[in-house]
Formats: structure tokens, sequence, C-alpha cells
């Protein structure tokens, strides 16, 4: 259990670094381009603060199931890399379709990363939330 624990440290500080890093130009953009629009509360422009600042969230997350994709197969689960990356997106957004497991000695991987995926799609999802009630205060 201590094995994994410690495996997956990496994995999750540099998860932790790159939504930490993405929120940050997400939310510096978003405001950036809103304080450059200012007065013209357009739907188009409304449409593409938000757009534009969903994509980068996304991307954010995208980034950190490669991370742990690439982590399963340094650790040998996985022969290609597009299972691990499958497996990884399945797990990371708590999915979890049970289609492809872990084998028993990294089992708790699959548990640590779920854990890491719902923490940082709930981030995400607060962003999102925070830029959407900002639209709205604007109109």
């Amino acid at each position: 259990m201590l094995i994994n624990l410690l495996t997956s440290l990496p994995a999750l500080l540099l998860c932790l670094l790159f939504q930490a890093t993405f929120v940050s130009v997400g939310v510096h953009q978003y405001t950036r381009l809103r304080d450059r629009a200012a007065g013209s509360n357009t739907l188009l422009r409304n449409v593409g603060m938000l757009s534009a600042l969903m994509m980068v969230m996304l991307v954010g997350n995208f980034i950190q199931m490669w991370i742990w994709a690439a982590l399963f197969m340094v650790i040998g689960e996985f022969d290609q890399f597009a299972t691990a990356l499958y497996f990884s997106g399945v797990t990371f957004a708590t999915l979890g379709y049970g289609d492809i497991v872990l084998s028993e000695h990294w089992r708790l991987l699959s548990g640590v990363e779920a854990a890491n995926g719902i923490l940082m799609f709930g981030v995400s999802t607060g962003v999102m939330t925070a830029a959407v009630l900002d639209v709205m205060k604007r109109n």
C-alpha cells in the first residue's frame, strides 16, 4: 500500500501544479478579455470568453490524464499508451467502467487517480461557475 502511495505522489504533485497553472492562466485570460471589452456586453463576447475558459480547463484536465497514463506505462501496467490513456480518462473522470483494471499490486492507484480527478474537475467547475456568475452580474 505504501509503495502505491509513494508511486502516485509525483503524479499527484504534477497534477496539482498543472491545475494551479491552468486555473491561473484561465482566470487571468478571462479577466484580461473581460476588461478589454468593458462596456460591450454582447452575447458573442460572453460566449467567446466562457468557451475559451472552458477550453483551458479541459486541456488542463486532459494533460493530467496523460500524466497518469504515463505513470501506468512506466510501472508496466499497459503495453499501449492508448489503453493507458483510456483507463486514465475513465478513472480520472470517476466513470469506472471496470472493463480494464489494474493488477492487484497497483490497484490502489485507481482510487488515488479517481480522488485526484474528482478534486480537479471540482476546481474546474468552481472556476467556470465563478466566470458564469461574473457574466450574469455584468449583464
